[in-house]
């Protein structure tokens, strides 16, 4: 409404009073400027990761772990193998760990199964009753989780670690297991090193080992020998666990691994594909995801 018009309206309401017209008693009347957008919903939708199906049928028929399925050798196997892990993780273990329920799947060098061993690690972690898992591409220079799941790359750890304005749920993918979770290693940076190894990664693993207690964090990491990247994220580990071919990894090679990681608390080592008889006490037998060879995993102190 522009100054004349408003003028005019006084003027009248002048005349109307002076002829003694009966006047209305005024009344304020508050005008509630636009309401903002939901902060609630707003929010919600920062928080809502996108959801992903897993082919279940076809990651069994591959030999891994599935929670739907019935039991299995392989299921058995991680099992056994999980236990100690989540008892440190919860603080059941023994001593004080920092960092203690991110755990690292490593090898000496590639093609020993560390992938493989990684991924039915967080499946085998996902059919607990009290703990959920987060499954990390944390090989950021050969990432694989997402191809070997059948899903598409997408932004992941590499993004949050130059971007400290996202948040980690802007990254993370709900799967059809309900309580596995995955974050993919993100957009490729020739600088990746240097990224896991700044204060943004450090800050980036406290939140992802404090944010959920009841969260197991398995992280797929590069080979120790052929990345500077793994040794890098084991120095915020608390606990490795280290994937050794039986009968082609050189004892030198896992020696040398070995002493890359050193510092960390807790170290598991699992031998992959040992040949052994079939009434030992630590056979883990599986179906190899090439072929139909038969494979085994060892568990070691």
């Amino acid at each position: 409404m522009n100054n004349s018009l408003i003028e005019l309206a006084a003027r009248r309401l002048e005349q109307l009073r002076q002829a003694g017209a009966e006047m209305p008693v005024p009344v304020a009347i508050a005008v509630a400027p636009p309401a903002p957008p939901d902060e609630t919903d707003a929010i919600q939708q920062h928080t809502q990761s996108r959801r992903v199906e897993l082919d279940l049928e076809k990651l069994a028929l591959a030999g891994f772990v599935t929670p739907r399925a019935g039991r299995s050798q392989i299921a058995d196997q991680f099992r056994v193998i999980k236990r100690p892990l989540i008892n440190n993780a919860m603080g059941r273990g023994a001593g004080t760990i920092a960092n203690r329920n991110l755990v690292m799947v490593t090898s000496a060098l590639p093609g020993e199964g560390k992938t493989f061993a990684a991924i039915n690690l967080a499946m085998s972690i996902a059919t607990e009753l009290d703990c959920t898992v987060m499954l990390v591409d944390a090989d950021v220079t050969r990432p694989s989780i997402m191809g070997v799941l059948g899903l598409p790359a997408g932004m992941g750890l590499l993004d949050l670690v130059q971007d400290e304005s996202l948040d980690l749920s802007d990254t993370l993918l709900r799967t059809s297991v309900d309580k596995l979770t995955l974050l993919p290693s993100g957009t490729s940076h020739p600088r990746a090193t240097e990224l896991l190894a700044s204060d943004a990664m450090a800050r980036l693993l406290h939140q992802i080992a404090r944010r959920y207690p009841d969260r197991i964090v398995v992280f797929d990491s590069p080979p120790l020998l052929l990345a500077t990247e793994s040794r890098v994220l084991a120095s915020h580990m608390g606990q490795i666990v280290m994937v050794v071919r039986a009968e082609e990894t050189l004892q030198s090679d896992v020696m040398q691994a070995l002493a890359t990681i050193e510092n960390c608390p807790i170290k598991l080592m699992l031998l992959n594909q040992a040949r052994v008889e079939r009434n030992a006490s630590y056979e883990y037998g599986y179906a190899s995801d090439e072929g139909n060879e038969r494979a085994y995993v060892q568990a070691l102190a």
